[in-house]
């Protein structure tokens, strides 16, 4: 049986960011719009984003999974286009996304991610806001959480809430190890600093140690990362990429997306890695290859 594909892109941080509204530069907001000025549109670079996602086009993946941060200041002009971004990158049975931080930056537009990319979440919830959620692909289970909420000036913390682990452990428990099992989640399960760090990080490895999934794909962080959680059977890689629109600066390597090639071998399944990036002529070149399962 051929390999399944799945790519993995995040942090899009969709530039150029539209004017806002002088109503809507408050509180967050001000410092948000004053750094991006300052420095993130430095890097964060549309061209970039465009080089990438062309790329992953060529690739021709089965699925494609980003995890959060679309926007910027969640302003509401910030919506339509990323809209039309993702319906750029392909279709919500080819495509599936959840939230970052950015996306619920403040709570006058926390419920626009939902609203705006409904037909990308999961395909039984009855309400677009609800995680966790459950998307079946080929031989996949993808599992949508939200780890984003609005935070404090200078805060990108994420939380998960007793609510959506309590429902999370429920549909561990109910899934066959007879499917690949993808949990997406914004926030890294581990992070060096406690400004942006998932605040219950525990409770989560705490079920994924009790159930089990194959594969834990995040963004957030904006570097190549790969951890080891404990899970019943063994180790469960939890992988990172850089931001997808980002040019090299300091620590944060340029813009890079991954791809999983996913089959059955023997009575368990094999997952190879293909780490494809912008290198400095903008071109995107494969990096490595690693087997991860």
């Amino acid at each position: 049986m051929a390999a399944f594909t799945l790519a993995h892109l995040s942090d899009p941080h969709l530039p150029p960011l539209p004017e806002p509204k002088v109503s809507e530069l408050a509180g967050k907001r001000v410092l948000g719009y004053l750094h991006w000025w300052r420095k993130r549109h430095k890097y964060h670079r549309r061209e970039v984003l465009d080089a990438l996602v062309s790329d992953l086009r060529a690739q021709n993946p089965d699925h494609i999974a980003v995890t959060g941060d679309l926007v910027n200041l969640a302003l509401e002009a910030e919506f339509p286009p990323a809209r039309a971004w993702l319906e750029s990158i392909g279709p919500p049975d080819r495509v599936t996304a959840i939230p970052g931080n950015h996306d619920l930056y403040v709570r006058a537009t926390r419920r626009r991610f939902a609203e705006t990319f409904s037909e990308y979440l999961g395909d039984e919830a009855k309400d677009a806001a609800a995680f966790p959620y459950l998307r079946k692909r080929g031989p996949l289970t993808l599992i949508g959480l939200s780890s984003a909420l609005p935070t404090p000036p200078l805060m990108a913390t994420g939380k998960l809430g007793a609510s959506q682990l309590a429902a999370l452990e429920r549909l561990l428990a109910g899934l066959s190890p007879q499917t690949f099992r993808v949990l997406l989640v914004h926030h890294p399960l581990r992070s060096g600093s406690p400004f942006k760090r998932l605040t219950d990080s525990q409770k989560l490895t705490t079920l994924v140690k009790r159930h089990g999934v194959d594969l834990i794909l995040h963004g957030h962080d904006h570097v190549h990362s790969t951890i080891w959680i404990d899970g019943p059977d063994g180790k469960i890689p939890a992988v990172g990429v850089p931001s997808a629109s980002s040019l090299a600066h300091g620590l944060y390597p340029s813009a890079a997306y991954n791809q999983f090639a996913i089959a059955r071998e023997g009575n368990g399944w094999r997952c190879d890695m293909t780490v494809r990036g912008i290198n400095d002529a903008m071109r995107v070149r494969e990096i490595r290859q690693i087997r991860l399962i």
